[in-house]
């Protein structure tokens, strides 16, 4: 399982998202960061955001 902290991307935020792929967590996240924050995950955060993705401990 892999996760994301929505804090580490730089968001005052405690959700966390859990998949067992990163797609599957960049799925949830595009909703969260555009309902959330009025953030579009861009192709550039996109690459950010995956060098934060890791495994679940």
């Amino acid at each position: 399982m892999k996760v994301l902290h929505c804090r580490d991307a730089g968001f005052d935020c405690d959700a966390i998202v859990r998949g067992v792929t990163a797609d599957e967590i960049l799925a949830q996240v595009r909703p969260h960061a555009a309902e959330v924050h009025d953030t579009e995950v861009t192709p550039e955060l996109e690459a950010g955001l995956l060098t934060l993705i890791k495994e679940d401990a």
